[in-house]
């Protein structure tokens, strides 16, 4: 951008609005909580709320999820107790709350519909 000159040209302009994009995705990625999972656990994803249902993927150690809504659905003891709720970390994925540290019993985050 040119300083003193009051002219802005189309690079400077394109410049400037993907710096604001970027930042606003970064503060919006900042906002959304993420919960510890239990440490030494390698947590199964399931396509749905109970091991009945298709493995999707084994989280990493040390990973945090998101939790995007809760349901209830099969009963698991883990590292943080017995729960029958389940939480969706994206779409057609679910973990056990057993074994996500909320640091509560019950819901964190609305009922999945």
């Amino acid at each position: 951008m040119a300083v003193g000159d009051g002219t802005n040209t189309v690079e400077d302009v394109a410049e400037h609005e993907a710096a604001g994009e970027a930042a606003e995705a970064g503060s919006a990625e900042a906002l959304a909580v993420r919960y510890s999972v239990a440490p030494g656990v390698r947590l199964k994803v399931r396509s749905g709320p109970g091991t009945q249902y298709a493995l999707v993927k084994v989280l990493p150690l040390g990973s945090r999820v998101p939790i995007n809504c809760q349901k209830p659905g099969e009963w698991v003891t883990g590292t943080y107790g017995t729960t029958n709720l389940w939480d969706n970390i994206a779409n057609g994925q679910y973990v056990s709350d057993a074994y996500v540290n909320t640091g509560s019993d019950g819901y964190v985050a609305a009922r999945c519909t």
